[in-house]
């Protein structure tokens, strides 16, 4: 196994997050890639773990956390790390160290570039992104958002704990239609599916749905709400993960617009 830097020739791996074989990645749009192209120029960071018939199999994305869905200085934070895990496609690729190569790989960029620390969420339930196999490499809780867990591992004594961002601002209501509420910062496949599919069914409704979009990659945009992800329908938060289906969310969507 080795680790290799994105290349052009494998970004599109990247943008359906090794998933190419996946039909529902193709209801994501490009808002990845456009996402991609903004910030690889602002320290944007991703590299692939390769197996050794030379198929990629596992993947990790990294940035300043000044660019980031996380509030610190001075850090580096890994959105996500990703093994395929799925028999279509490439194949699985879990329990073969891809995973911890690609988290060292991370830890050691970092720290050879002046990163005081890198920072990563993690999940308190066993499911992706767990927060407990962060804490057997050596990362600490420093936040809790829900079962979202906030972890660091730091280089120096001198930087600061990161913080989750605080939420200032709620979405309102629709006046006189249902108000769809999108916060999208693009660095997610999965997010942006669910997004796509909102737009999608609040447009079955013949115009009794006002859709209000941002675009958190905007700075101003997440000082106002302190929202960098998320949905909702009238004010109330959409659970994003796992995906629902375009059927469920009609379903909520209609609920409200039924009700007037």
């Amino acid at each position: 196994m080795k680790i290799i830097d994105i290349a052009p020739e494998n970004e599109h791996l990247y943008f359906c997050c090794l998933e190419d074989w996946s039909e529902e990645m193709k209801e994501a749009g490009d808002h990845k890639q456009r996402w991609y192209e903004l910030m690889k120029a602002k320290g944007l960071r991703v590299k692939f773990a390769v197996d050794d018939k030379d198929v990629i199999g596992g993947m990790i994305q990294y940035l300043p956390v000044e660019h980031s869905i996380i509030s610190g200085k001075d850090l580096f934070v890994v959105l996500c790390i990703w093994v395929h895990g799925y028999r279509q496609g490439r194949g699985n690729f879990r329990k073969m160290g891809m995973g911890k190569a690609l988290l060292k790989a991370a830890e050691e960029d970092c720290e050879k570039s002046g990163a005081g620390g890198l920072v990563t969420w993690g999940l308190s339930i066993p499911v992706f992104m767990r927060a407990s196999w962060f804490k057997k490499h050596g990362y600490k809780v420093v936040d809790k958002q829900g079962i979202m867990r906030l972890m660091w591992k730091r280089f120096r004594d001198d930087v600061q704990p990161p913080e989750f961002i605080k939420r200032k601002k709620k979405p309102s209501k629709g006046e006189g239609k249902v108000a769809l509420t999108i916060f999208r910062n693009g660095w997610c496949p999965a997010m942006n599916l669910v997004y796509e599919r909102a737009k999608r069914a609040a447009a079955e409704f013949d115009g009794k749905v006002e859709i209000r979009e941002f675009e958190t990659t905007d700075p101003a945009i997440v000082e106002e709400w302190g929202i960098t992800d998320g949905l909702f329908i009238n004010g109330k938060g959409i659970r994003t993960g796992p995906p629902p289906s375009y059927q469920k969310l009609k379903r909520k969507i209609g609920r409200k617009v039924r009700r007037g």
